[in-house]
């Protein structure tokens, strides 16, 4: 069992963890029919995802094609996703030519999106968060869909609040998170004109031991580096947890979508994290700045109600990456960024 380990020796043993399923899981792509299609496998959290839904749809006996769409950038990365059993489609979904030849398939997670390197082509991050989800809705008007969206669609909120809940107002900050909320708006639109059902998956952030909230930290305090308390506290869950989560959110699609914040029970200190890392590492934490009354926090109650709590609490995954960082293993040197409050991306 993942909880019971102490370390993660290297990056199979790490994939193969991300990609375990959960009973949950299991459950319920024994009871859904029809192939899965991931769009967006490329990206950091897509290849674990379709392969959990690969190995839960073996174990519950259940004969489906799980395929990966991507532009594949990466020819090792679809190697890789081959010999999980996934199929893999290259695809530049942006190009209308192709979209009457992508495969059909009945449950559709769309995870295509920009983030990183919008701020000054804002342009692209409309295209590709708005324009693209029309293009896909229409084209799967018949699949059940689960979208990944983003915490950033409802800006700050005070931390005595506890967190931002699927039915508060939205204000996003800055053209990437407005981008997210135009991305919601559009598949709700197609959701409600065509009947497609749908969940909307509000995303606050997923961590591992490559990339995540939790490793910036780790990595400023390993490198001497000054750790920003500006954003002051956060939410992350384990990956797996979030993936688990997400394929069993294809149940629970509806028109018009059920929006489901996925997030880590645990309201966490940036300064207490910084700490932890700071004592498992053997090193002195500089901090700058000072926290700020509100931060970009979710409320999961809803999903903990509908598909239980995450399996690996925020304390395991700190004592992983801990580990994992003094190791010197590798990550995938992509900054998430947190502590933006502007919402430049």
């Amino acid at each position: 069992m993942a909880e019971q380990l102490t370390s993660i020796r290297d990056v199979t043993q790490l994939e193969e963890l991300l990609s375990e399923p959960t009973p949950g899981v299991v459950r319920v792509l024994g009871d859904l029919r029809g192939d899965i299609l991931v769009l967006g496998v490329g990206g950091k959290m897509g290849p674990t995802l379709a392969r959990m839904a690969k190995r839960a749809s073996d174990q519950a006996g259940v004969t489906r094609r799980v395929m990966g769409l991507s532009r594949f950038s990466s020819s090792a990365l679809e190697s890789k996703l081959h010999s999980w059993g996934i199929e893999t489609v290259r695809c530049d979904l942006l190009d209308p030519k192709t979209l009457a030849t992508l495969p059909d398939a009945d449950n559709v997670i769309f995870m295509a999106g920009m983030k990183f390197g919008s701020h000054g082509r804002e342009w692209t991050t409309w295209a590709v968060n708005t324009f693209l989800p029309g293009l896909i809705a229409d084209r799967y008007r018949s699949s059940r869909i689960a979208i990944f969206s983003t915490g950033n669609v409802y800006g700050l909120t005070p931390v005595s609040r506890g967190g931002s809940r699927e039915e508060d107002d939205l204000n996003p900050s800055g053209e990437y998170a407005m981008s997210c909320v135009g991305r919601e708006r559009i598949f709700e639109h197609f959701s409600r004109a065509n009947g497609t059902k749908m969940t909307i998956l509000r995303l606050n952030y997923a961590s591992e031991l490559r990339y995540g909230v939790l490793l910036d930290i780790a990595q400023q305090v390993n490198s001497g580096q000054a750790v920003f308390l500006s954003m002051g506290y956060l939410n992350t869950i384990w990956q797996a947890d979030a993936s688990a989560m997400s394929l069993q959110a294809l149940a629970v699609a509806s028109s018009p979508p059920n929006v489901i914040n996925i997030t880590g029970r645990e309201l966490l200190s940036v300064r207490a994290v910084a700490k932890d890392f700071g004592a498992a590492l053997e090193k002195n934490v500089i901090f700058e700045g000072r926290e700020s009354s509100d931060a970009l926090l979710s409320n999961a109650r809803k999903s903990r109600e509908l598909f239980g709590p995450p399996q690996i609490q925020a304390g395991q995954i700190i004592e992983w990456i801990a580990d994992w960082v003094k190791r010197n293993e590798p990550t995938f040197a992509k900054p998430t960024h947190f502590e933006e409050r502007q919402g430049y991306f």
